[in-house]
């Protein structure tokens, strides 16, 4: 469970409902939603199953990297562990963004005017401090946040369905001509964005009693709890004002954003809409040490295996945290607020969407790669079934593939950057990452083949 918690506090359910599905309904398909969300989780179970089974044959805290080494060869290897750092440091910088946003538009109702930037700030130092520290330590805070987050979005799920909704608890937006209305591609960018994260639960394989058994449990638990609770919680936004007023009553507010505390309202009141609010605040706070935690472990791996320096690879004699990658995670995201900040820069529409678009583009390139490792794996060990060899793998695989494509090509579009010469920049990073490790892991095999030959190796 402590795994699991990890990492759907990446998912960071309340940030999601409260901040990407309104834009999916507003920017995306309506009332498809919900059956969009559905799809994903099929989509995210089936690439779930290549990997977990080749969870059993790679047991190394390097995930992507060590299953792209192992699958692929250690080139390829050394390209995924540079795209993960750079996506990764990407979600956890725009997120700080976000956390600064969120916080000064919370806490202002409470007569607190402060800075976005303290806040951010604040965030950074503290993550760093748990980051720095045991693994144990983390997950109990994020379990808490975590919990909380689910209980205040059900309490008005279920304020909802115990009124009937607006019109009735209609479920007609499950059908296809609900899914294919409005754009179904940015709905789909949206829906997925809720699930980056799931991934990491191998990231702790090698800190896990028994991963055999817990690593398999809670990537599917991850998947299924994140998609259901999607699912489920989308169906009655939209049943809370009726598929046909969906939305004329987003495009009615001044920020799309609000709409989960307007349903709050409406349906609970009372300190409720308050209370979701600052616990939106805990939700980015979740997902920044989740991330940071992902983070260190990567520079963690890289180090051990020859990637970045041997510092990297060392952990702390009396926390056993990777705490060089944590130390430098927070000197870098301090030094991203401070250029931000210093700008002048908006935290939301600009440091929380330009730099975290970059992250999904990763996580989808590493997905990607690791697809046709797993069926290039289990084409030289001849152990798997069909199903888990090839059918799933590869067409989740293109799946991932496709949206890559399309996020890159359109980025500027996505983020608004066109304008600004970022549209080619910002996207170009993770292709520009990938070279870097490839050029790293090339490297490597000149300098040292026995260490080269050895990436993500399974290691217990």
């Amino acid at each position: 469970m402590a795994v699991t918690f990890m990492v759907i506090s990446a998912a960071a359910p309340l940030t999601g409902v409260a901040g990407a599905v309104p834009i999916a309904f507003l920017l995306g398909n309506g009332a498809g939603v919900p059956a969009t969300f559905l799809l994903m989780t099929l989509i995210m179970l089936a690439f779930s199953v290549g990997y977990v089974a080749m969870s059993r044959y790679v047991r190394n805290a390097g995930a992507f990297y060590a299953y792209a080494a192992r699958g692929l060869g250690g080139r390829w290897g050394g390209a995924t562990a540079m795209m993960a750092l750079v996506a990764y440091n990407a979600l956890q910088f725009g997120l700080i963004g976000l956390l600064g946003g969120v916080s000064a538009g919370v806490f202002s109702q409470f007569g607190l005017d402060v800075p976005w930037w303290i806040y951010s700030l604040v965030a950074v130092i503290l993550v760093g401090v748990l980051g720095y520290r045991q693994v144990d330590l983390s997950a109990k805070v994020l379990v808490l946040l975590v919990l909380l987050e689910y209980l205040i979005v059900l309490l008005v799920d279920f304020a909802i369905l115990g009124s009937g909704g607006a019109s009735g608890l209609s479920l007609n937006i499950f059908d296809m001509s609900a899914i294919t209305s409005g754009s179904f591609t940015v709905a789909v960018l949206f829906c997925l964005g809720s699930f980056m994260g799931f991934e990491a639960t191998t990231i702790y394989a090698e800190e896990a009693r028994d991963p055999d058994v817990t690593i398999p449990r809670a990537t599917y638990l991850s998947v299924l709890l994140i998609g259901l609770f999607f699912v489920f919680t989308t169906w009655l936004m939209v049943v809370g004002v009726g598929a046909a007023d969906l939305l004329p009553t987003l495009q009615g507010l001044e920020d799309p954003t609000t709409y989960f505390f307007e349903l709050a309202g409406r349906y609970v009141g009372g300190p409720v809409p308050a209370i979701a609010g600052v616990l939106l605040v805990s939700s980015l706070f979740a997902a920044l040490s989740a991330f940071h935690n992902y983070i260190a472990r990567y520079s963690y791996v890289a180090g051990r295996e020859g990637l970045l320096p041997a510092a990297f690879g060392r952990t702390h004699s009396a926390h056993q945290s990777p705490h060089i990658g944590s130390v430098a995670q927070s000197i870098g995201a301090l030094i991203v607020l401070a250029v931000f900040a210093g700008l002048g820069l908006d935290p939301v529409l600009n440091m929380f969407t330009w730099v975290s678009q970059v992250g999904v583009l990763g996580v989808l390139g590493m997905m990607s790669v690791t697809s046709l490792a797993v069926v290039s794996f289990f084409r030289r060990q001849g152990e798997a079934t069909l199903l888990t060899a090839w059918v799933m793998p590869v067409a989740s695989g293109l799946v991932m593939a496709a949206l890559f494509v399309y996020i890159f090509i359109n980025f500027g579009d996505l983020t608004g950057t066109d304008g600004a010469g970022l549209g080619v920049l910002l996207p170009s990073l993770i292709p520009l990452a990938a070279l870097v490790g490839w050029f790293l892991a090339n490297r490597l095999r000149s300098s040292n083949p026995e260490v080269f030959a050895n990436m993500g190796a399974s290691r217990s």
